[in-house]
């Protein structure tokens, strides 16, 4: 690590200036290699005590749990949005009517009635519903058989609609245990045993599962773009991600082994099994992908424009390569290449056009056009800690210019024009063409630049959302899910997560009580529409995204 200052070379000020800038950057280069060179010098030390027989540098949990670092862009985003109230009143359903008289000793000789003067309370009633059906019963002498009346629809062994429908909610979409679901059904004379709540939110839900994937079809064809995102979760103590793809009308959860591109492809082919096809667009991923030419010729010679399944193509890979002659990770991008091959083969109403989600590397390629989240890209510059005050006060500036072109692109989209597209277009260019002379600030500058087609496909969009926070939100109730119940312990319970979450989720946004549509199911009553009709009826799909 050199520096270039020659003192004997400083003659003016702009000279002594690039100096300092210089010694600035220095000093955060050296800040962070001091922080890293600590950490791994403890974990160095931990290890050859821990070789020698001794024990590490003990692990003594605080007092009190560490602020985390709050990388979120929340307050810069919204601060020129004024805070209102939701009007509760216009939403209420009035059960009954009640007239409250006045005292009459109160009023005055010449007090006259007026009418009344509405006031609307809300309040709930939880009180047990057991019922003692007596179920008539006859004996055909002649036949030999006894006849019995059937309880009515949706009353099962012991227990009727309610509570079910009940269970089913306060697990899925309130986030409790299911002891404390036990716990409040007691409170109202309501006993159900663990093990009946466990099959209540596990098993024999084959028409709550066919409803999710009618849920998911009509999602992907209700708009032109899809929000996507992940996170972390675990199935039976092993690690796995809950994939989340939603727009505004619905949200749905898949939970798979992977993260990496094939498993996104899969969601959005939206098939039972996953298709894959060879031909002249798939030497063109492959060469994208950087996989070597010696592997593009032998993949050439495979049966070209058949769409073939994952076993079929699996056993290809074995007849054409040697056991350890194929990287992973080059087996990784075959697999992608011909996914997106088969994917990009579909007609236009089944192929996603564009995908709204985080720069993260899995997501891209996936459709023809991807836009990027602009909340996403804000928090690579609150990562910055720059111990230097000179260089605070570059990123402060930087980050208030920053989100104040966001809330330029926010009201384009409310009215886009193409000269307003040209004209962001080219401060784009400007405020991200910036030198500050902070280097790790102009570093940061200079990729988000690299981006700036995918960050500005809203000037060609309007329709298109600036963030991706509603797959963010969705990934963050499964994250409290996760910390509420850890996780799934059988392949059925996964799928019942997935599908019910799916469902309480998608009925939240289409403004449906999840409670009252469970019962609604499970009693036989179908007097609620299904939640796919109501996507398919309220979707913008008829009304295409126009360009500005």
């Amino acid at each position: 690590m050199g520096l270039s200052i020659d003192p004997t070379k400083i003659q003016d000020i702009e000279s002594a200036r690039q100096a300092i800038l210089e010694l600035f950057n220095l000093i955060e280069e050296l800040q962070q290699e001091n922080v890293k060179l600590r950490a791994e010098n403890q974990r160095l030390r931990d290890e050859n005590n821990r070789l020698k027989g001794e024990q590490g540098q003990p692990d003594i949990k605080p007092d009190k749990k560490p602020k985390s670092k709050n990388y979120s862009s929340e307050h810069e985003r919204k601060k020129d949005k004024a805070r209102r109230k939701k009007r509760k009143n216009n939403r209420l359903r009035i059960d009954r009517e009640q007239i409250v008289p006045i005292d009459k000793g109160q009023l005055p000789a010449d007090a006259q009635f007026k009418g009344y003067e509405a006031v609307v309370v809300q309040d709930i009633k939880i009180k047990s519903d057991n019922i003692r059906f007596l179920k008539e019963k006859y004996y055909s002498a002649s036949e030999k058989q006894s006849y019995l009346a059937e309880l009515p629809a949706g009353y099962q062994g012991q227990f009727g609609p309610g509570v079910r429908a009940l269970v089913l909610t306060q697990y899925y979409a309130c986030g409790m245990t299911e002891p404390k679901i036990k716990d409040f059904l007691e409170y109202f004379e309501v006993y159900v045993s663990a093990g009946q709540i466990s099959n209540w939110l596990i098993h024999n839900h084959e028409q709550w599962h066919q409803e999710k994937d009618e849920i998911y079809q009509a999602g992907l064809n209700s708009s032109r773009w899809q929000h996507i995102d992940e996170t972390g979760t675990r199935v039976d103590g092993v690690n796995h991600y809950c994939h989340i793809v939603c727009n505004p009308l619905y949200t749905a959860y898949f939970t798979r082994p992977r993260k990496d591109r094939l498993t996104a492809i899969k969601l959005l082919q939206a098939r039972a099994d996953a298709q894959f096809l060879f031909n002249d667009q798939t030497q063109h991923w492959l060469q994208q992908f950087k996989v070597h030419q010696w592997i593009r010729r032998r993949v050439a010679l495979w049966p070209q424009d058949v769409l073939v399944s994952q076993d079929e193509l699996e056993s290809w890979v074995e007849a054409y390569f040697e056991p350890g002659q194929l990287m992973p990770e080059f087996r990784a991008r075959i697999f992608e290449a011909a996914a997106l091959s088969a994917y990009y083969q579909q007609t236009p109403t089944s192929k996603m056009p564009i995908l709204v989600s985080d720069d993260a590397t899995q997501f891209q390629h996936i459709t023809p056009d991807q836009s990027l989240c602009w909340v996403h890209e804000g928090r690579h510059y609150k990562k910055l800690s720059p111990i230097v005050i000179y260089h605070h006060h570059l990123l402060a500036d930087f980050i208030k210019d920053f989100w104040n072109f966001y809330r330029q692109l926010q009201r384009y989209r409310a009215s886009p024009s193409v000269a307003k597209a040209q004209h962001l277009s080219d401060q784009f260019d400007v405020l991200f063409s910036a030198q500050t002379g902070y280097d790790q600030l102009d570093k940061r500058i200079a990729k988000t630049k690299a981006k700036k087609e995918r960050l500005l496909k809203v000037l060609e969009c309007p329709q298109l959302p600036l963030h991706n926070n509603p797959a963010e939100l969705g990934a963050r109730q499964r994250v409290f899910k996760r910390h509420i119940s850890y996780g799934p312990r059988t392949q059925a319970g996964l799928a019942a997560w997935d599908t019910f979450m799916t469902l309480a989720a998608t009925a939240k946004k289409l403004g449906v009580s999840f409670f009252c549509y469970i019962h609604d199911r499970i009693a036989e009553v179908f007097a609620l529409p299904n939640l796919a009709d109501l996507i398919r009826h309220r979707s913008p799909a008829s009304h295409p995204v126009s360009a500005a």
